[in-house]
Order: structure tokens, then sequence, then C-alpha cells
């Protein structure tokens, strides 16, 4: 199962946290796979630990010769806290869907929709809270259709 990564956060030596959609914080260190990956042993150099940056929400990536699945954190790593689930997700989903189906890049829809790229990013990693409007364009662009429903609780 793959498990998307919204947020990384670099704690004190090589410890990196990082949340995931489902609000799990997971914790890991990375001088554990120092015998298996000695390459690692570089993020030892705090500069280029803090370096560090996700890539999209399955791949943490420090240079061409350092990265680590955000699948192995959350297998391997331990459960910092249980935040509620990130429903923000389920836009920034569909508008990725959107963009990969139309085979445009984040920046040529920032193009389209007059949006920072940046935040493009941000929306379709679940980081953002986009207005109504900000949906309407980028589904504009994308040639979809926006739909905004209110749906009763299921009983729990």
């Amino acid at each position: 199962m793959f498990h998307e990564a919204l947020e990384l956060k670099f704690n004190e030596g090589t410890e990196l946290e990082v949340t995931f959609t489902d609000g799990m914080v997971k914790g890991y260190d990375m001088s554990c796979l120092y015998d298996k990956y000695p390459q690692l042993r570089a993020l030892e150099d705090r500069k280029l630990f803090t370096s560090g940056y996700l890539i999209g929400p399955y791949v943490i990536v420090w240079n061409d010769d350092l990265d680590i699945g955000t699948d192995t954190i959350y297998e391997e790593g331990w459960t910092v806290k249980k935040l509620p689930p990130f429903p923000g997700r389920i836009s920034g989903r569909a508008v990725m869907k959107g963009r990969a189906e139309r085979e445009i890049t984040q920046k040529q829809l920032a193009v389209l929709t007059g949006i920072d790229q940046s935040d493009i990013s941000k929306i379709e990693r679940g980081i953002a809270n986009p207005t109504v409007g900000t949906l309407e364009r980028i589904a504009n662009a994308l040639g979809m259709e926006l739909k905004i429903s209110l749906v009763e609780k299921e009983d729990a």
C-alpha cells in the first residue's frame, strides 16, 4: 500500500518526521540504514540533511544519490502521533489526476490558471486549503467540472 506524505520535518541528528494523509505522523532515524546503504552517512552533514524535500507524496530526496521512499518511513518508523485524516487531499488527488490525464505540468497549469506553481503543488499535496474560486479556475483550465456537496454523516 502506498502512504502519501504531506509534510517533512527535520529533527535532531538524522531523525526526520513525516506527516501522512491518513493523519499518522511517523519518526525515522536515517542512521539505521547506514550499514545497508553507506552512502547515507553523508546525511550526518546537517546542511545536507536539512536540504531534503518531498518529491510528490512518495519520495524524500537530498541529491541524485540520496533518497528514501515514504513507505519505508511509514512501515518501519515509529508513531509520533495520530492526527485526524486530511480530507483536503481528495481535491489535490483530483487535480493531479486531471493534470496527468491531460499531460500537462504544474507549470503549464499555473500559466493556464494564473495560480502560482508552488500553490498548485501545495494543493496537490493536500497541504493547501484552496478557495472555491481557486478550484473553479483549476477545473476550468483542466476542462473539468467542480462539484461540491453536503451529505449526511454516516451513523457511527
